[in-house]
């Protein structure tokens, strides 16, 4: 039996404008779930067990660098999309050394949003 429910997508991201933005891009297509901070991003994560995660790389208490790390080491499988205004390669490489599957710098364009995640559920 084919599994018909929406994916749900955790939106890590302490900006509400960004959060908006990201949230009308996705909302037709997918459940948004979203964490304020990287400690919110790892507790939605485990009780919520989404598809896929956007983690917002500069957020208050923890930073998605930080929060990516102890998902991956509760989850190596679970797709990990970095967000940041940050478009250095370095950063880039931070990213995917913390354990992002992929990057994606501010700010966000709908059809490159769209397609990264499709890419990956």
């Amino acid at each position: 039996m084919a599994d018909n429910r929406p994916k749900k997508i955790l939106v890590a991201e302490d900006t509400d404008s960004n959060f908006l933005l990201v949230s009308i891009i996705l909302r037709k297509e997918y459940t948004v779930l979203r964490a304020y901070n990287g400690i919110e991003a790892i507790d939605v994560y485990k009780k919520e067990q989404p598809d896929l995660i956007l983690m917002d790389i500069k957020m208050p208490e923890m930073d998605g660098l930080e929060a990516s790390r102890a998902i991956r080491d509760i989850d190596p499988e679970i797709p990990i999309i970095a967000l940041t205004a940050n478009a250095f390669d370095s950063d880039k490489q931070k990213a995917i050394d913390a354990g992002c599957n992929d990057y994606m710098a501010k700010p966000i364009v709908v059809g490159q949003l769209t397609a990264m995640i499709k890419k990956y559920i």
